[in-house]
């Protein structure tokens, strides 16, 4: 049975493992703020909202939407999954044709503890990963900030960028998910026992982690090698490097562009040194590569590295607030996991 790893940190080798600290006592210590690259166009058939929520999951937010303005719950559209333990504000749609929504709409949801933020309508409904970035603002407390090095950690991570992990709340309580998966994929994935993909998303994402960590460790999670592809900073735009020549090493180092790892699916392998990672990856969970495969579950990439835009901190007597935004996709756990030991990331 597999159970979640200490994956690689980044910043070990020079500073040593982070002390211990707290974050997300309250929600009001995690806000999220997705940020899309365009507004509604103030007409057409979805009525868009802008809601900020605390201590619901999006799912929870869909639901009541779905049942206040009477449809469906494919009806209602989102970008991203938000956390649960957290403030955070994001779009959701509502196909509501020739109709309007309910008059008291806004005072219904502030009564289940959601807040509308403005609304317009849009000729189109709100689709899955559709927002550029989320916005964070994160509140740390604990020894670790006593400790000489945290702001050097920091400063470390505005300029190296972030080990793009996926988060632990991808694997669920106690990595439960990730055994779930294995069980599922160990008889044969079918449609029916994984309507979402949620086993076949958490079974990729592991194995991700997986190469990731394997990367760090030898040190070349940032730094372009043979076989690899890489991915403009900013986009999803990618290409494939045979050979690695000094200018792709000064973009690389520049945070102009990042190598990736596989998404496990159907595909080509990668080539060069890169097969090699990919080769011990298939041999330590066959079971989980073998059974996407059999999934027919498409082979895609993730950069390895995630660059911290816009990022600053605010020192204060018990704690520190940090704030930063990061692509879509990546989580703001695998920042915090760098700088404080915390149970979450054990």
């Amino acid at each position: 049975m597999l159970n979640l790893p200490a994956w690689q940190r980044s910043l070990d080798a020079e500073f040593g493992a982070p002390s211990p600290g707290c974050y997300r006592v309250q929600p009001e210590d995690f806000i999220v703020d997705e940020q899309l690259d365009f507004t509604p166009e103030n007409h057409g058939e979805h009525l868009w909202l802008r809601l900020e929520k605390r201590h619901q999951t999006t799912l929870d937010v869909v639901k009541s939407v779905s049942r206040l303005c009477g449809v469906t719950l494919r009806d209602v559209g989102y970008s991203g999954m938000k956390d649960r333990v957290a403030v955070t504000r994001q779009w959701l749609s509502v196909h509501l044709p020739g109709r309007e929504a309910p008059s008291d709409l806004s005072e219904s949801l502030a009564a289940v503890g959601i807040k509308v933020l403005a609304q317009a309508r849009h000729p189109r409904k709100l689709k899955r990963g559709v927002h550029r970035t989320n916005h964070f603002t994160l509140r740390l407390s604990g020894e670790a900030l006593q400790r000489q090095h945290f702001v050097d950690r920091w400063e470390a991570l505005c300029h190296h960028g972030v080990p793009n992990y996926f988060g632990p709340q991808r694997f669920g309580p106690e990595g439960r998910n990730l055994q779930r998966a294995e069980a599922l994929l160990a008889k044969g994935w079918r449609k029916r026992d994984d309507r979402q993909g949620m086993m076949l998303s958490t079974a990729r994402s592991f194995l991700f982690n997986e190469l990731l960590s394997e990367r760090l460790a030898d040190g070349t999670w940032c730094q372009p090698l043979a076989g690899d592809m890489l991915m403009l900073d900013g986009t999803h735009s990618v290409f494939t490097v045979d050979t690695v020549d000094d200018d792709l090493v000064s973009r690389a180092a520049a945070l102009d562009i990042h190598p990736t790892g596989a998404l496990w699916g159907v595909g080509e392998l990668a080539e060069y040194q890169v097969a090699d990672y990919e080769k011990r990856l298939l041999a330590r969970h066959p079971v989980l590569c073998e059974g996407l495969l059999k999934s027919a579950v498409k082979r895609s990439h993730r950069a390895l590295r995630a660059r911290l835009i816009s990022p600053s901190i605010e020192i204060l007597p018990n704690a520190v607030v940090l704030s930063f935004a990061l692509p879509r996709g990546s989580f703001a756990t695998a920042v915090v996991s760098e700088l404080i030991a915390h149970p979450d990331f054990a």
